[in-house]
């Protein structure tokens, strides 16, 4: 068997993308995303496409952050982890599976080889995440009517409701950014990324109580792909009445309100009691998100 041949596509050749089996249905879930065809990448062996990646950044990113698309042909894992280990880009991996994948042999073992390959090219696991998606025909949650939300144009205002949100989580993604560089780095990391969002500032919004004190934030977005449940945090002080979910009612409000007939969110699937308030807000589970890091990577 000869050894594989790893190509960055061109837009001369990024049909070679698609020349490949697409078991896990990827590419329902990504008719949305728009990739570069430079940021595309497939091994070949024998002329035949047996992995392939698509890097995907925002409009105006000069580099990819993160791999979006990742697929193996059966028994080429190797040839998937020479794809990721010679690629320019290090960055995180996003595997999108199906809500059933554990359920279906077939599913389950086009999964387990990208997780192979995956590790082979020195990337670790991070995180499991549902991914959720609300559409009008499922109505809208109602709202409790607990909280008094407001917009602040002040960022410090978020950074340090950040920090105290930060302080006591169950976020993968937050939790490595405070090993790696304290609670100032988690908080900036999420206004960093809102401010990279297409999304204007002003829906970004503090939630008090009626007495004045600040119970959480909401922050409704609008990625690349979409409407989506930015951010959604109680502060410590105020957990244990069930705010996080008056959250997610009014983000979802909101969004629609600005004309969304498509929202999407996520969590964490350790993150039980977030899921829950999805649960109870009328979002269904439509797919699961594997995300890996690159061992060594900060």
């Amino acid at each position: 068997m000869t050894d594989p041949v790893i190509r960055t596509l061109s837009a001369s050749d990024a049909h070679l993308f698609d020349a490949h089996p697409d078991p896990l249905n990827a590419r329902e879930g990504h008719r949305r995303t728009r990739f570069r065809p430079e940021w595309k990448r497939v091994a070949l062996r024998d002329g035949a496409v047996v992995a392939r990646g698509a890097w995907w950044g925002g409009p105006d990113d000069s580099e990819p952050i993160n791999i979006n698309w990742f697929d193996v042909a059966e028994g080429e894992e190797e040839a998937g982890a020479e794809l990721l280990r010679s690629a320019p880009w290090q960055v995180e991996l996003e595997i999108n599976l199906p809500g059933n994948w554990r359920d279906e042999l077939d599913l389950k073992a086009a999964a387990e080889a990208r997780f192979t390959a995956a590790r082979a090219a020195g990337y670790e696991l991070l995180v499991e995440r549902f991914l959720y998606r609300w559409t009008p025909d499922l109505g809208l949650p109602e709202r409790p009517g607990r909280l008094r939300f407001s917009a602040e144009p002040d960022d410090a205002v978020f950074f340090d409701a950040l920090r105290r949100i930060h302080s006591v989580t169950l976020d993968a993604h937050s939790l490595r950014a405070i090993e790696e560089g304290g609670l100032d780095r988690a908080a900036q990391e999420e206004l960093d990324f809102f401010h990279w969002c297409p999304s204007p500032r002003e829906w970004w919004q503090l939630a008090h109580t009626p007495d004045g004190d600040l119970a959480g934030i909401h922050i409704p977005a609008h990625n690349p792909s979409g409407p989506t449940i930015g951010f959604i945090g109680v502060v410590p002080e105020q957990r244990g009445h069930g705010y996080a979910y008056d959250l997610l009612a009014e983000c979802t409000h909101f969004l629609v309100e600005q004309g969304a007939q498509v929202v999407t969110g996520a969590t964490d699937r350790g993150n039980f009691p977030m899921a829950a308030n999805f649960a109870k807000a009328g979002f269904p589970v439509v797919s699961e998100r594997i995300n890996f890091h690159a061992a060594g990577q900060a």
